[in-house]
């Protein structure tokens, strides 16, 4: 089945309907997704949108937060557009009826997480920002704007002259293909790789295994930020615990109740998501149980009324004053590599948000930072694209080869394990060489026919791609920087300052910049 669009979105979050929403006044959208529109990362946010907007607050003061916490391993431009452009599209948004939350003058509440200096995290519902936000923006949607829910995206299209022009999907009424002019990847993270996760079990980074089999580049795959508080009961993660609770006044305690982050750091429970983390691995990995004391947070319920739920839903009971807690896979700081317009090295493809990589969260996203660079960089894409227009006239598809046999895999759960064992919030050299020669070499990854596979092998053939890229990245990285920690090697190497590591084409490489300066179709533009 042939499906004919002008724009084709992959994904549902906050950065795909932001663009959609945009672009469906003077083009055709088809949405696809994986999974329902209420299963992106986006909907389930519950910390908030960093933005400045109190008098109290500067947008250099923004700007120098997001620089430190990721180990200023940035591209500086782009982190300058995220904030200035996304501290305007946010006061917009207030002034036009987002349903935000306020103290009784009508200022925004807003609420202080790690990392950052000042107050300035918007919020909406108290800790359903994310659900709140979505909701606004799909009863927003055009009905024109066509949304297929349970479609897996398997498979790139290019044609002749190496532009992406749709895109092959699988889902319960079988395989369908798409053409459109631009093509656009929202797909999210993969934090569902690990066992111990604060994401939907779908987020397992098709995006970006789509983006690296059809030739896209590929940087900061080693940057995997892991969130100090996942609700830990049954020995298991059942979903997260906002760092909002910690910026109310909740602390790191362990089982007598004693601060875990006393004397660790000056920002003590708000210090860098890596810090915490790393410190609640350390008590866990010795034996002890860590949680999060709550006893000095007010109406606790009425402000984290999802958590609160949660919390019940799991037989935790808040009375008690102390919330079981432990690490796991939050956000993927790397990607496709993309501009702040987002293009990639693929022409007419796009990428934006989670699944992108454009040197805006550096090697440690600040916290609230994602739902920002949705809206910033969705919006300021979707008006490049309006800009450009669509005049494709070559859909003559290129049939690549797809001649390799499928390489041996591990189950998904023997991947989900072998992550948080090999590549979790702690690294050896000695591990992740084990791990890498278990996994399938990148190039036996890039030709194998997808066509027969069932989604469920789709997806843990996708899960394969991005271990594989991600283990690559954390054994080429020798030192310890941001989110990337290497119990070898604890220390950050000025040699690898300003050094991102670069997959395409099946090869890695390392180099001195994200992008680089290139002749696109006979002009000299520094893109890529």
């Amino acid at each position: 089945m042939d499906v004919k669009t002008d724009v084709l979105i992959i994904g549902s979050g906050i950065a795909a309907l932001q663009a959609a929403l945009l672009l469906e006044e003077h083009f055709q959208i088809q949405i696809v997704t994986k999974s329902s529109v209420y299963m992106s990362s986006s909907y389930r946010a519950q910390g908030g949108i960093a933005a400045v907007t109190s008098e109290e607050d500067h947008i250099e003061h923004h700007i120098a937060d997001t620089l430190k916490a990721g180990e200023y391993h940035h591209e500086k431009r782009h982190v300058e557009t995220l904030i200035e452009d996304g501290t305007k599209i946010m006061q917009k948004y207030l002034k036009t009826g987002l349903p935000i939350d306020r103290h009784v003058d009508g200022k925004p509440a807003l609420g202080l997480e790690g990392a950052h200096s000042h107050h300035r995290i918007l919020h909406a519902g108290g800790d359903r920002t994310g659900q709140i936000f979505i909701d606004y923006l799909l009863d927003k949607l055009a009905p024109k704007t066509k949304v297929n829910c349970y479609e897996m995206a398997y498979e790139l299209l290019l044609n002749t002259n190496g532009d992406c022009i749709g895109v092959l999907t699988k889902g319960e009424k079988g395989t369908k293909r798409y053409l459109a002019h631009h093509v656009i990847l929202a797909t999210g993270g993969a934090g569902a790789l690990y066992s111990s996760t604060s994401n939907f079990p779908t987020n397992t980074g098709d995006g970006i295994a789509l983006a690296f089999r059809a030739g896209a580049a590929i940087s900061d795959m080693e940057f995997m930020q892991f969130h100090p508080s996942l609700l830990w009961c049954e020995n298991e993660a059942k979903g997260l615990v906002s760092e909002a609770v910690r910026g109310a006044g909740g602390i790191f305690v362990d089982a007598q109740r004693q601060p875990i982050m006393k004397g660790l750091h000056a920002q003590l429970d708000l210090a860098p998501r890596h810090i915490t983390a790393l410190a609640l691995f350390k008590k866990r990995a010795a034996g002890e149980e860590t949680f999060i004391d709550i006893s000095n947070i007010k109406n606790f319920e009425a402000k984290f009324p999802t958590i609160a739920q949660l919390c019940y839903d799991n037989q935790v009971h808040l009375q008690d004053g102390i919330i079981p807690v432990a690490p796991g896979s939050h956000f993927l700081m790397g990607g496709v590599i993309a501009d702040d317009e987002g293009r990639t090295t693929i022409p007419n493809l796009y990428a934006v948000g989670e699944v992108a990589c454009t040197g805006v969260h550096g090697a440690n996203r600040l916290a609230s930072n994602s739902l920002l660079e949705g809206i910033t960089f969705g919006q300021k894409m979707a008006h490049s694209i309006l800009q450009k227009g669509c005049h494709q006239n070559n859909f003559l598809l290129d049939h690549r080869k797809c001649a390799d046999i499928m390489p041996s895999l591990f189950t998904k759960q023997q991947l989900q394990q072998h992550m948080m064992q090999f590549l979790g919030i702690v690294r050896n050299i000695d591990d992740l060489q084990y791990f890498v020669q278990q996994l399938p070499s990148l190039p036996s990854l890039l030709h194998v026919n997808l066509m027969d596979l069932e989604q469920s092998e789709l997806e843990l053939f996708m899960m394969h791609v991005v271990a594989t890229l991600m283990a690559y990245a954390a054994i080429t990285r020798t030192e310890t920087r941001g989110a990337h920690i290497r119990t070898d090697n604890a220390e950050m190497e000025a040699q690898w300052a300003n050094r991102w590591i670069i997959f395409t084409q099946g090869q890695m490489k390392v180099r001195n910049s994200l992008y680089e300066y290139h002749q696109t179709r006979g002009n000299a533009q520094a893109i890529f």
